[in-house]
């Protein structure tokens, strides 16, 4: 009887047990915003791509057309207008400032070019200027194309590709479609890189997202095929697996992701770090994702989704303590909301 009555008791605790687990890796689940203001800053833009912040504290950003422009306050000054090949994905993407700015007033972006991809570097007082080619025979098309471009904490710049539609680019480390590549800020490759070449790591799809977690580690976004999206950390010279594998699949010589998406599609874009979180903007899951990491940054321990009234979401940076991320409503495959494209400042506290 005093057995019975053992069990009988526990089964509401295990029912509560399994229903905390459940509630915990939700991959759908979001959260009500009323603790979070999200401000918009810039609006009526036409498909923002990628922001960054010069030492001043103001906002530099692309639009996929080809503009650039800083965000002073609210006004919206263009500083250039790039000739770029504009199909579908293509276009003007990263953006990157250099971390000795105030000495040499650089700037780096990402945009196509023809049939490649290339990675320039200018001058920036007034307007963009002097442009100086450090890469440019990374293949483009009208779709994975990558683009993301961030300096690391080691100095070097970093810059995600696409296989540009082309799967064997990306088990070919002789193309540097379909990579992460690592650059010295001259446009020179590192005497440390693994291959030689500009790869520092390969086997990707079409990865839109790097960050750096505060003890080095490295992450980075990839859009799988159909569902399969990934949360990846980066190690020097691995292989990520495309085209041969993806998502959850484990098999020797291949860096598994410490999150994939097998249950639906995120399209996950930029990502940032804040919080002991990985951010991931998602752009047909249309939400800001936050994945809560484990106290090593090695595994993902729970998530949630944010912000799913704004559509398509392209970028998400941290910058003093807030989130700033950007709508790609107007880029052919969202719904435009009155005011779209914009750029939003979030505080999360």
């Amino acid at each position: 009887m005093r057995r019975s009555f053992l069990v009988i008791t526990a089964i509401p605790l295990i029912i509560i047990a399994i229903f905390a687990v459940f509630m915990l890796f939700t991959p759908e689940k979001s959260v009500n915003e009323t603790i979070y203001g999200a401000e918009t800053i810039a609006k009526d833009l036409e498909v923002p791509w990628a922001l960054a912040f010069l030492p001043d504290d103001s906002l530099i950003f692309t639009e996929r057309g080809g503009k650039v422009s800083i965000l002073e306050g609210t006004n919206v000054k263009s500083v250039g207008n790039i000739t770029v090949t504009q199909n579908s994905e293509s276009g003007l993407l990263g953006i990157a400032v250099d971390p000795k700015f105030n000495e040499n007033h650089y700037i780096y972006l990402y945009y196509t070019n023809g049939n490649n991809n290339q990675i320039s570097r200018f001058i920036l007082n007034d307007t963009l200027t002097n442009e100086t080619v450090l890469v440019n025979n990374i293949p483009a098309a009208a779709i994975h194309n990558g683009g993301r471009l961030k300096f690391g904490p080691d100095g070097k710049l970093y810059a995600t590709t696409g296989e540009a539609g082309n799967t064997a680019l990306a088990q070919d480390l002789n193309s540097l479609g379909g990579k992460i590549l690592r650059i010295n800020a001259d446009g020179s490759i590192p005497s440390d890189n693994p291959f030689g070449t500009y790869v520092y790591s390969y086997g990707h799809r079409d990865p839109q997202g790097i960050v750096w977690g505060p003890t080095g580690i490295m992450y980075s976004s990839d859009h799988g095929d159909e569902a399969n999206d990934e949360l990846n950390i980066i190690k020097k010279g691995e292989n990520y697996g495309w085209p041969d594998y993806e998502g959850n699949n484990t098999v020797t010589g291949y860096i598994k992701p410490i999150r994939a998406y097998t249950e639906f599609t995120l399209a996950p874009s930029g990502i940032t770090y804040y919080q002991n979180a990985v951010w991931m903007a998602g752009l047909r899951g249309t939400q800001l994702r936050k994945l809560t990491l484990s106290s090593d940054g090695s595994s993902v321990m729970g998530e949630k989704a944010f912000f799913t009234q704004f559509g398509r979401i392209r970028e998400v940076v941290e910058y003093k303590g807030y989130l700033y991320i950007c709508t790609s409503n107007r880029d052919g495959r969202g719904t435009p909301q009155n005011g779209d494209d914009r750029i939003l400042k979030i505080k999360i506290s």
